[in-house]
């Protein structure tokens, strides 16, 4: 083993930058594998065109004999492109995506081949569903799923494949994946916010939510990262000491990019610009070894779908530049975390961004009332957005003191604290017009203008306002962003309802204006949602404190958290909303704690293997050559030796007690795990694996980086936190 780690270390020293060639210009290539507008308008008839487009801006349903027109001008494209399948790319609740190829390869009677794709092969196909977590929905001999056409995400070509994004569904209507309860959430914020900007607007006919995410990894030479048993099946490092140096200097933070990974940069940027994915930022992050890429926003949906794909693809594009890829929230013990912050707002089909103020009273109303809608919104949903982003993996990084705590929060800053404050001070009832008038002039009409220094971002805070959107910090890098974005886009739709019935109903009952009744409506919005509101420091037991005050959750666990993914609240959001039925959310809950407990019980046989086959055999081999040493120097100096062996014997005495300690507590993990085990119940045996096996974790890595402190470096058979964090 030690051998394997000098090995890697030797062949990381004789890396080169893996040369890369970029277009001239990236607007040349941006979408040139996908079957986009420019596409469609030259490979489909006018009026299957027509059908398309109207399906992605209106949700209508193609006709089946459209569809084939459809696929027939889908398939001479890709082939014109170099393609030689298709495939259904969908999303299961895996965490990643799937895919099975066809050939466009047919044969006939007569002993030819042609080119095949018909209107039913791109609308609905038959995936067997038996292996895909389904969470009781379905029985194994039940295999049958259905993946069906997304119109609203263009079809791609990745190598040599049509990809054509898909729903997952099983044969029974039931949603397996991430794509169709977000999609229904989208069209559920579309109506909701639609209705509410016509108070201010009558033309707005759509609302789209847009996302903007911010995919934070590290990029570990790929020869460091297999001599690493627990990153090669775990994704992070379960044991290793902390290196001397790490990011407590901050000189990695946007520094300059070393040329290996600059490289493997725009090779993937280039990637991304075919598949019209808008990457276009690029830098490095707070930890040794970590950077960040972030695109344009763009609508949801799509938004989705690209970092799904963006996730596969840099794992590909990493192989090709001797790099592996690392998402996992927390990979290294006191190092920076990673997150995948998602920037989330919404915007009108007459181009206005809902949650950005304007140049006129009645446009900062509106942004006033959709700004204090998601307030209200997440603090009475704050334990579902909460759940939304739990995952074993997230557990480590959330409240680790360099990411947002597990407390979910608001931070708006002192400016827009101000503004609310002198709305919350308005007079209830009707106003009298010069009321009104300073209402408009002095506190609404002001907006645009404090807000022009409003650069004060709360890096602590999991969800904060930037200006002219929400930043959903508390996503972890791993996440598949339908998640949070589901939940966020449900809770804000369930919101603008209410908001908007509450409105009418001063309108109708008590005779007022609108104006008068969206002013009295916000009033209270404002008072009931102070408490999620905080502006301070985000960390430490003062802040804990003044949350429970508050009656905040502080869910620091997963399993603890996703109670409220089956809450009576939660089932009555997403069944009133049409997003989710009770037997889906419950089938969703089962799946999750699955997980949990699968990744706890995979990483506990991987810190067990490692230590039991790896460190302690190492340590005997450098404790009997202490040994040696010490008879020895017996040898030389008789009775006299110990005064000359007292650092060994020491030396020989901590080695054991290490030992020790690390055996009772994988023998007690193993224990832990059996019992485990024999529970039935999903959501038990989570928390039994979250309470009673996780804590050995930290136990037997305690005493095994310990150990490397003590054994000869020559010896040690695992590949060190400075080696993996500094080796470029």
């Amino acid at each position: 083993m030690p051998t394997l780690r000098f090995h890697a270390l030797k062949e990381t020293f004789n890396r080169v930058p893996i040369p890369v060639t970029e277009p001239e210009r990236r607007s040349d290539i941006f979408g040139k594998n996908v079957f986009n507008e420019a596409a469609m308008r030259q490979y489909l008839t006018k009026d299957s065109f027509k059908s398309v487009m109207d399906a992605v801006e209106n949700g209508s349903k193609i006709e089946r004999h459209i569809a084939d027109h459809i696929s027939t001008g889908m398939k001479e494209w890709a082939i014109a492109k170099g393609a030689t399948h298709y495939t259904h790319w969908f999303q299961p609740l895996t965490g990643a995506t799937a895919e099975k190829h066809d050939a466009f390869f047919e044969t006939m009677e007569n002993g030819q081949a042609i080119e095949k794709f018909g209107g039913g092969q791109l609308v609905q196909q038959e995936p067997d569903a038996s292996s895909f977590p389904n969470g009781g929905i379905r029985n194994t001999f039940e295999a049958r799923g259905y993946t069906a056409w997304d119109p609203t995400s263009p079809a791609f070509i990745y190598g040599t494949t049509l990809c054509i994004p898909t729903v997952f569904v099983a044969y029974t209507g039931e949603a397996l994946d991430y794509k169709t309860p977000l999609l229904r959430a989208l069209q559920s914020i579309d109506g909701a916010a639609t209705a509410v900007a016509k108070y201010f607007d009558k033309n707005v006919t759509k609302v789209i939510a847009t996302l903007g995410w911010e995919q934070e990894y590290f990029l570990i030479d790929s020869a460091l990262a297999a001599s690493r048993p627990d990153i090669s099946l775990a994704g992070r490092t379960l044991l290793g000491h902390s290196s001397a140096k790490g990011q407590q200097l901050d000189d990695h933070y946007f520094g300059s990019i070393p040329a290996r990974v600059l490289n493997f940069m725009r090779h993937l940027e280039t990637e991304c610009m075919l598949l019209g994915i808008p990457v276009k930022t690029r830098h490095n992050e707070v930890a040794p070894n970590q950077f960040e890429l972030a695109p344009i926003f763009e609508e949801t949906n799509l938004a989705v779908d690209h970092n799904s794909l963006l996730m596969d693809l840099m794992h590909k594009i990493a192989e090709k530049h001797n790099f592996k890829v690392l998402f996992h929230e927390k990979p290294f013990a006191n190092v920076n975390g990673s997150g995948k912050h998602n920037n989330w707002s919404l915007a009108t089909n007459t181009g206005v961004n809902l949650l950005g103020p304007g140049s006129t009273p009645m446009k900062n109303l509106q942004f006033l009332t959709f700004f204090i809608n998601t307030l209200k919104a997440v603090n009475e949903y704050e334990e579902l957005l909460r759940a939304s982003i739990a995952s074993a993996s997230n557990d480590h990084r959330l409240g680790a003191n360099e990411a947002p705590p597990a407390i979910i929060s608001a931070f708006i800053g002192s400016q827009l604290t101000s503004v609310l404050d002198e709305l919350e001070k308005m007079t209830s009832g009707k106003l009298s017009p010069q009321e009104k008038t300073d209402l408009k002039l002095n506190v609404v009409g002001k907006i645009p203008e404090i807000l022009l220094d409003n650069t004060d971002r709360n890096r602590t805070s999991p969800f904060a306002f930037t200006g002219n959107k929400f930043e959903f910090r508390a996503v972890g890098s791993t996440a598949n962003c339908a998640n949070p974005m589901t939940v966020l886009n449900a809770i804000v739709a369930r919101q603008l309802i209410d908001f908007k019935k509450q409105v009418d109903a001063l309108i109708k009952d008590k005779k007022m204006k609108k104006d008068d009744a969206i002013f009295n409506v916000l009033k209270e919005y404002i008072k009931d949602s102070k408490r999620i509101r905080f502006e301070g420091d985000g960390y430490g037991e003062a802040w804990e404190k003044e949350a429970e005050k508050r009656g905040l959750s502080n869910h620091k666990t997963t399993p603890e958290a996703l109670k409220a993914k089956v809450s009576k609240k939660t089932i009555e959001l997403f069944e009133g909303l049409g997003i989710m039925s009770k037997i889906e959310i419950e089938a969703r809950h089962e799946i999750e704690v699955e997980d949990y407990a699968l990744r706890i019980q995979i990483e506990g046989r991987i810190l067990g293997d490692i230590a039991r086959n790896h460190i302690i055999p190492t340590a005997i081999r450098y404790q009997n050559i202490l040994i040696e040493n010490v008879q020895g120097l017996k040898n030389i100096y008789g009775t006299d030796f110990k005064k000359f062996s007292v650092e060994q014997m020491h030396l020989i005495e901590q080695i054991s007690e290490h030992i020790a300690k690390i055996n009772k507590g994988i023998t007690d993990m193993i224990d832990a795990r059996k019992k485990a085990n024999k529970i039935e119940d999903a959501e038990d045996k989570a928390f039994a694996y979250c309470n009673d096996v996780k804590p050995f974790f930290q136990v037997i890595r305690y005493h095994c980086d310990k150990l490397e402190l003590l054994v000869d470096d020559e010896l040690w058979p695992l590949t060190k936190y400075r080696e993996l964090l500094f080796t470029k």
